[in-house]
């Protein structure tokens, strides 16, 4: 019932492009100062979540390196969070490739750094975030959204059309990399 809620109130986007809140669950624009509430929610989310599908070794080296908010996407206006009473339950976002990142193919749109309150999985959260990027890379003139999975979010990636690439060691620090599998969805 949260996931058809959420869906509806995707679709009560203001001229500002943040949705209505629909009761006590807000899905809105990230901002700057949320940098706080967004590291709490991925130091709760990833270490729970992850440690089903990956060694202890990436849990202790990777996983605390992944645990924080990028302030540029943050301050992007691509990166959304789903709060209920000021925690953020929700966090995801997009961005347009650039030069720097290497990868500069128009009408590509990447989707980053999804997460959710392990307390809170299994409610259409995720898909909520994920419903609006994809509409609003749509309307930017996005035709491919791609991104770099887990793997325990593979499978929701999945249900979410993306198919299957290759598994990739992204680098994150000297000497320290996070196994990802490639996964995008064409965008019609």
């Amino acid at each position: 019932m949260l996931s058809q809620t959420l869906q509806a109130a995707l679709r009560q986007t203001t001229k500002e492009g943040l949705v209505e809140g629909h009761g006590d669950l807000r899905l809105r624009r990230a901002r700057p100062e949320d940098r706080a509430a967004i590291d709490q929610l991925l130091r709760r989310s990833f270490p729970q979540l992850l440690k089903a599908d990956y060694p202890p070794s990436v849990m202790v080296t990777a996983v605390p390196l992944m645990s924080h908010a990028n302030p540029r996407l943050l301050a992007s206006g691509r990166y959304y969070v789903i709060e209920t009473q000021g925690r953020v339950l929700a966090a995801g976002g997009w961005s347009k490739p650039t030069a720097t990142r290497g990868r500069g193919r128009a009408g590509i749109g990447h989707l980053r750094h999804l997460a959710t309150d392990p307390d809170y999985l299994r409610m259409g959260l995720a898909e909520a975030i994920v419903t609006h990027v994809l509409e609003e890379a749509r309307r930017e003139g996005v035709t491919e959204m791609q991104c770099m999975s887990t793997r325990t979010a593979h499978r929701f990636y999945w249900a979410q059309g993306f198919q299957s690439g290759r598994e990739l060691q992204i680098p994150l620090a000297q000497g320290i990399t996070f196994p990802a599998i490639e996964m995008w969805r064409k965008l019609d």
